[in-house]
């Protein structure tokens, strides 16, 4: 009894994954993100947020916030942010550009 496989031929799998695109990489679809969103209204307050502000309003882990601010917002988005250590904790803000 043979076992018919599953498993795509090397030929397809390359076709395939010559098709695929990055809907990632286009800021709007970026901004389209509820949470991604919401971090950056936390952030663009003048005293910017915590990461336990920014967890609680995304539903996220630390390490979730951290990747979202340093992947979407800085690195896709452009924008520039700023962290600064006030009391023991940790603040993000988004800084204009454009005033330096």
């Amino acid at each position: 009894m043979e076992r018919a496989s599953k498993r795509a031929s090397p030929k397809a799998r390359k076709a395939a994954s010559s098709r695929k695109t990055s809907v990632s990489s286009n800021p709007a679809h970026i901004l389209s993100t509820g949470k991604i969103r919401t971090l950056l209204a936390l952030m663009h307050r003048p005293g910017g947020a915590s990461i336990a502000d920014l967890m609680k309003a995304a539903g996220w882990q630390a390490h979730s916030v951290r990747g979202a601010i340093s992947g979407a917002i800085k690195k896709k988005l452009g924008l520039s942010v700023v962290s600064e250590r006030v009391d023991g904790v940790r603040f993000y803000r988004i800084v204009d550009n454009s005033a330096a």
